[in-house]
């Protein structure tokens, strides 16, 4: 289902102008020069996995959408920008008139993504597929960012929940309400953004703070007074004077005095402080022999993937996490690289490619208007490569196919029995939206079935095996002979 509308209910922020200033020169430039309405193509990619991974997961793509969808210069707007004495009055009438015409091609969120691939691709006039590249970085970037996070720190988890705890910590606003929309297509199971659950329908789950326990003369009576307001969601916090001496004690206590009697069987207890290890498994046993052997024991602080994966392998007893500003912020690699680069400009209807060198490799771009396709294995279903093709190229799934590192082109791979699917699919045609986006529940259930495709290798935390992406023949010739024209043209 597409939630746009309940979006705009809640927000009516006119974003526009949240672009960087010289998408506003180059724009007045473009109209000056007599090029506004030259066709240009653009790609959206990012060029290195965060954290040492070995994917991505998209996200952002229904943001993407809201924004382009409400492309407008207010009053307000224009006279800002006369006010900057920097405009042509043809361009001050240009934003007056202004409509969105662009075709856009994207990535559906949730799937994965790889280094080098067009994550989306704009095409239409040069005017208005330049000045739209701020946001479709700041969109794609930061829900990008945080999905991948999310979805090593549920890796880790090996199955058990993992809530998204972050909001406090997060960088504005958005970070937060985003960053928990990010986070729940990642793989959490929740989230304590309540307004998360009002936009996006995922659900918002907590209990106490500390100060719920300080406020009362013991922790006994807190916790009492708890299981009386929520009896049939009964989660205590145990840690706030002694876990093992005074929290589970007097959490027995009042399970045994309050729910027992009732036929209630308490939810859990959690931790946010100490040896993570070794309270839980002391808490285990207390609870276990106390006869609560179903009660979750839900552990908070400072939390991500290593310590995640850290704790279990020590042994700890852990049913599920709650996991805050390590998430919400991606704290150990908190950019996300995503660059956007013009590819080709139509001249007399052809399309002309362009490229980008560098005298570092890995910021040379892939020319042209392109398709990526991933090959999937028809006997495991498990994802083989991905292969960037020009736009007008098609798999034949029906012969065996020679793929080939782009980079050391003798190393290569015949691959057959294998079915592709193409990844980009359009979002918007001559400027108006032709993709329906899911739920973001059933984006993350998709995003579960697409990740799972990948073989474990890829998904390691640790020195991940480097999947494939690969280019066709067509293109990587296509790429060569434009580096050795301006290698020509440039030579001393």
């Amino acid at each position: 289902m597409n939630n746009f509308n309940s979006f705009n209910l809640k927000n009516e922020r006119n974003l526009t102008m949240l672009v960087d200033f010289y998408e506003l020169t180059m724009a007045n430039g473009y109209l000056d020069s007599n090029v506004g309405d030259k066709i240009a193509y653009f790609d959206m990619f990012f060029r290195r996995v965060p954290d040492g991974g070995g994917y991505c997961v998209m996200a952002g793509v229904q943001q993407l959408i809201e924004y382009l969808s409400s492309l407008k210069f207010t009053e307000d707007d224009i006279k800002y920008l006369e006010r900057k004495n920097l405009f042509s009055s043809k361009f001050i009438q240009y934003l007056k008139d202004f409509k969105f015409e662009c075709d856009v091609w994207a990535v559906p969120e949730g799937n994965p993504v790889f280094p080098n691939e067009p994550l989306v691709m704009v095409k239409g006039p040069v005017i208005q597929a330049q000045f739209i590249e701020t946001m479709v970085l700041l969109t794609v970037n930061h829900q990008t960012l945080i999905a991948t996070k999310a979805n090593r720190i549920c890796k880790a988890a090996n199955g058990r929940p993992v809530m998204e705890f972050g909001s406090r910590r997060a960088q504005g606003y958005d970070g937060a309400i985003y960053g928990a929309r990010a986070a729940m297509i990642g793989g959490c199971s929740a989230t304590a953004c309540t307004i998360a659950e009002q936009m996006f329908d995922v659900p918002a789950v907590g209990t106490m703070a500390h100060s719920w326990i300080q406020l009362f003369d013991t922790e006994y009576d807190s916790f009492k007074a708890w299981a009386e307001s929520y009896p049939n969601n009964c989660t205590l916090l145990v840690d706030t004077y002694n876990v093992l001496k005074s929290g589970i004690p007097n959490a027995i206590k009042v399970f045994d005095e309050f729910l027992k009697p009732r036929g209630i069987r308490p939810k859990g207890v959690r931790i946010d402080s100490g040896d993570i290890t070794y309270l839980t498994k002391k808490v285990r046993v207390m609870l276990d022999d106390a006869g609560y052997e179903d009660c979750s024991i839900v552990i908070s602080n400072s939390l991500d993937e290593h310590i995640i994966s850290q704790v279990l392998s020590n042994g700890a007893k852990i049913n599920a996490f709650g996991v805050g500003e390590r998430l919400i912020t991606a704290k150990s690699e908190p950019v996300f690289g995503g660059v956007y680069k013009l590819v080709a400009v139509e001249k007399d209807g052809e399309i002309i490619p362009k490229i980008k060198i560098s005298e570092n490799e890995e910021k040379i771009t892939n020319p042209a208007f392109k398709k990526i396709y991933r090959l999937f294995d028809k006997t495991t279903d498990k994802a083989i490569a991905d292969i960037i093709t020009l736009r007008t190229e098609t798999i034949d799934e029906s012969k065996p196919l020679e793929i080939f590192n782009p980079i050391h082109t003798w190393k290569k791979k015949k691959v057959t029995n294998f079915y592709a699917k193409e990844l980009l699919v359009p979002i918007f045609e001559k400027g108006k939206v032709v993709y329906d986006s899911p739920s973001v529940s059933e984006i993350q259930q998709f995003s579960k079935e697409e990740v799972d495709k990948l073989w474990e290798e890829v998904l390691r935390l640790k020195n991940p095996h480097t999947y494939y992406i690969d280019l066709s023949k067509d293109l990587w010739n296509l790429k060569q002979s434009l580096l050795n024209k301006y290698s020509a043209m440039y030579e001393n």
